[in-house]
C-alpha cells in the first residue's frame, strides 16, 4: 500500500494515459469505416485524404503500444521495480498527440490543436517524472 501511495502521481497518470488511448482503440476498431470518413471529410481540403488509411493503422498500433506499456507500467511501479515501460508509454503518448496536433493544424481546427494541448502537457509532465 506505501508503495501506491508513494508514487500515487505518477500512477494516476499512466491510468489516465491507459484510459485516454485504450478508448480511443477501441472507438477505431468498433467503427474503423465512420473514423476513415470523418477523417476523409476533415481533411477534405488538404493533402491528407489518401494517406487516411495508412495513418490510421500507423496510429492505432502506437495507440496500443501505449496502452500496452503504461498498463505495464503501473505493475512495475506496484511491483516496485522500475518505470522503463512507464517512459516508453509516456514518449509513445507524446509522439501520438503530436502526429494528432500536426494533422489538427493542416485542418486548420485550431481549438482541436488547442485540446490537444492539454493531453500533451499531461504526457510530458509523466516523460519528466519516469526520466
Amino acid at each position: 500500500m506505501n508503495t501506491i501511495l508513494n508514487h500515487s502521481a505518477e500512477l494516476l497518470i499512466l491510468i489516465f494515459l491507459v484510459i485516454t488511448f485504450l478508448m480511443s482503440v477501441i472507438d477505431k476498431l468498433s467503427d474503423w469505416k465512420g473514423n476513415i470518413l470523418f477523417l476523409k471529410s476533415h481533411f477534405a481540403h488538404t493533402f491528407v485524404p489518401p494517406l487516411i488509411p495508412f495513418t490510421l493503422i500507423v496510429i492505432l498500433i502506437l495507440e496500443v503500444l501505449t496502452t500496452l506499456f503504461c498498463s505495464l507500467g503501473i505493475f512495475e511501479i506496484i511491483e516496485e521495480k522500475n518505470s522503463n515501460f512507464s517512459l516508453l508509454g509516456s514518449v509513445f503518448s507524446c509522439v501520438i498527440l503530436l502526429v494528432f496536433l500536426l494533422g489538427q493544424r493542416i485542418a486548420k481546427d485550431f481549438d482541436g490543436a488547442r485540446n490537444i494541448t492539454v493531453y500533451f502537457i499531461v504526457s510530458v509532465f509523466a516523460v519528466f517524472l519516469f526520466q
